[in-house]
C-alpha cells in the first residue's frame, strides 16, 4: 500500500473516532475504559493497515478490532480479578436535571439491563447505524442470530423504558 494511500486511511480513521468513542462506550461502560480502547484500537489499525482489505468499510473494521481488544481487556481483567464499577450513576452530579438528561439516564439504566451480546447488537446496528450483514460479521454470529438478539433487546428496552414515570412509549 503506498504512503498517500495509508494518509488518507489515517485520515478515515481520525474522521470516525466520535463513532469508535461511542461504540466503546456502550462496550465498556465506562468513560475512561472507553477512551483506552478507542487508543487501543487506532494504535492496532494504525500498525496493521496493510491488513485493511481495500473496498470494505473501515468502520466495520474499526469495530471489530476494537471488540476484538476488549475481549482481550476482559479477559485479563478477569484473570487479575479486577472489577471496575460503571460511574454512570455519579456522572451528572451537581448538574441541574432537565428532561434530557432524564432520558439519557433512563436510557443507560435500560442499556445496562441488557446482556453483552444484546448490548453490542444494538450499539452496532442502532446507534452506529451498520447493516445487519455487517454487524452480524462484525460480531462473529449469523444475522439470524443478531436479529433475535436485536429483537429481545428492543423489548427489554421497550419494556424497562415504559416502567418509567411519565413515560409514554
Amino acid at each position: 500500500m503506498s504512503e498517500s494511500t495509508h494518509e488518507a486511511l489515517r485520515g478515515e480513521v481520525v474522521a470516525l473516532l466520535p463513532r469508535l468513542r461511542r461504540f466503546a462506550r456502550a462496550i465498556t461502560r465506562h468513560r475512561e475504559d472507553a477512551d483506552d480502547l478507542v487508543q487501543l484500537a487506532v494504535e492496532r489499525a494504525l500498525l496493521r493497515l496493510d491488513q485493511w482489505q481495500p473496498g470494505t468499510r473501515l468502520d466495520s473494521w474499526m469495530f471489530m478490532i476494537m471488540k476484538n481488544a476488549w475481549i482481550d481487556e476482559v479477559r485479563v481483567r478477569v484473570r487479575r480479578d479486577a472489577i471496575f464499577l460503571p460511574e454512570e450513576a455519579g456522572e451528572h452530579v451537581g448538574e441541574s436535571p432537565t428532561e434530557r438528561q432524564h432520558e439519557r439516564l433512563d436510557v443507560h439504566k435500560a442499556m445496562r439491563q441488557l446482556n453483552e451480546d444484546q448490548r453490542l447488537a444494538v450499539s452496532l446496528v442502532l446507534i452506529e447505524g451498520l447493516p445487519y450483514k455487517e454487524a452480524a460479521e462484525v460480531l462473529g454470529i449469523p444475522i439470524g442470530t443478531l436479529t433475535s438478539r436485536l429483537a429481545r433487546a428492543r423489548e427489554t428496552l421497550q419494556a424497562v423504558l415504559a416502567d418509567r414515570p411519565g413515560a409514554s412509549v
